[in-house]
């Protein structure tokens, strides 16, 4: 199993290149910048967190970028002002990343919050899944967390991976992976860059798919 997830990860690697994720708004440009090696410090710790909680349900850009930048010209983020800004105001600011009322308060929630970053304290949190968790853990805290969206889970289900719920996934690559951050990084995001350009929800492209010789799927819908 090692071997063959690697392999993918080989693939994804060599076709696409380095991914470096976690991106970071440039406060100079407003652009979504992506950063080999951060967190460097709180401020940008904290900025991966947030963008985390506002990335549920929404694509990153636009709609995420939009609201960081809104938040990082209002001098703003950062947890001493989102801990106690009026929630209407942080609404009217992350209006982009849509679900605003409900993630202004899991944004406020969050940054009050001064316990453990453990994943079960963070699950804890209201508002807080284990998507977003993961993501907080694995990108902002360098915990080796494997992070499973709805990218992964579609591509390991059509390699022929079976139909998992979030935990079985996770555990899976985790327990067949080496327990390397960097690597579960660089993973999850290849695993997004496949599923954003090639294998679609809808008309998967397969022919172009560095993965189609190993994809069961690809096997079964091309000739």
């Amino acid at each position: 199993m090692q071997e063959e997830l690697l392999a993918i990860y080989e693939k994804l690697l060599a076709h696409f290149g380095r991914q470096g994720w976690w991106p970071l708004i440039d406060a100079a440009t407003g652009a979504s910048q992506y950063h080999v090696g951060v967190p460097s410090n709180e401020e940008e710790r904290f900025e991966i967190c947030v963008g985390a909680i506002l990335a549920q349900n929404t694509q990153w850009d636009p709609n995420v970028v939009k609201a960081l930048r809104n938040l990082k010209q209002q001098g703003v983020l950062d947890k001493k002002h989102l801990a106690t800004i009026s929630l209407a105001k942080l609404g009217s600011w992350i209006t982009p990343a849509g679900y605003f009322n409900q993630k202004a308060k899991k944004l406020q929630i969050f940054a009050q919050y001064r316990g453990p970053i453990t994943r079960d304290a963070l699950l804890d949190i209201w508002g807080l899944g284990p998507e977003t968790v993961d993501s907080i853990l694995l990108y902002a805290y360098g915990q080796p967390y494997f992070v499973i969206d709805a990218y992964t889970k579609r591509i390991l289900t059509r390699l022929g991976f079976g139909e998992k719920n979030y935990d079985e996934l996770r555990q899976l690559l985790m327990e067949h992976l080496p327990n390397d951050v960097n690597l579960y990084k660089e993973f999850h995001a290849l695993f997004v860059a496949l599923g954003k350009d090639i294998c679609l929800k809808q008309h998967p492209l397969c022919s172009q798919c560095p993965l189609q010789k190993l994809c069961a799927y690809a096997r079964s819908h091309t000739k």
